[in-house]
Parts: structure tokens; C-alpha cells; sequence
């Protein structure tokens, strides 16, 4: 079983920063691509960001140059800086990770969702 733990989101004020982090644990053999979703109430859910294993990353259009994502592959952990953050940012975050296990199975998981909200 593979278990992604987020910490980090708040609320703030527009202009401001937060960081997020999301830790992967469990019977985990390697761990693939990790990134981050959000979802505002009454909107799907969207791609914020997504960092390879080797450190290729992928930006939403609405964040890029704002938004870093970073990760530790020791620690199986991804990380979200979040800078100059508008009220449009204002969502649950999600964690996500292409995970294979050590039963040699490949799929996604999902951390619990962190709430960010920015005022304006």
C-alpha cells in the first residue's frame, strides 16, 4: 500500500506565498512522475504541475513563472512553491504520484487534498 501524505496550504492574502509538500510512503520500489492538481468548488479538477524523476518539469499556462515544483527523490517527496498567489489560485490542492510498488504493479495515487485559500 502506498500512502501520500500532504502538509503545507493556509490561507493568504493576494501577492503572498505558500509552499506545499507532499511525502510518498509505503511499499514503494520507485517512484515515477509526482506533481500537483487543484480543484476549485464547481470546477473539474486541473494540472497545476508535474516533475519527472529526472527533473523535467511541466507548468498549467496560469501559474508558470509564480509556481516551482521541486522534489527529493531520497525522500519520495514534491514540493510546490507557491509565490505571488491570486485569488483565482484559491482551490484543494492534490498530490499525485506514479508509483511502482515492490509486487511490481504501476499506478497513480492521490494525497487527501490540502486546502489553499488566497484573499484578495
Amino acid at each position: 500500500q502506498v500512502q501520500l501524505v500532504e502538509s503545507g496550504g493556509g490561507l493568504v492574502q493576494a501577492g503572498e506565498s505558500l509552499s506545499l509538500s507532499c511525502a510518498a510512503s509505503g511499499s514503494i520500489s520507485s517512484v515515477f512522475v509526482m506533481g500537483w492538481y487543484r480543484q476549485a468548488p464547481g470546477k473539474p479538477r486541473e494540472l497545476v504541475a508535474t516533475i519527472s524523476g529526472g527533473g523535467v518539469t511541466n507548468y498549467a499556462s496560469s501559474v508558470r513563472g509564480r509556481f516551482t515544483i521541486s522534489r527529493d527523490n531520497a525522500q519520495n517527496t514534491v514540493f510546490l512553491q507557491m509565490n505571488s498567489l491570486k485569488p483565482e489560485d484559491t482551490a484543494v490542492y492534490y498530490c499525485n504520484a506514479r508509483v511502482s510498488t515492490y509486487s511490481g504493479a504501476v499506478r497513480g495515487y492521490w494525497g487527501q487534498g490540502t486546502q489553499v485559500t488566497v484573499s484578495s
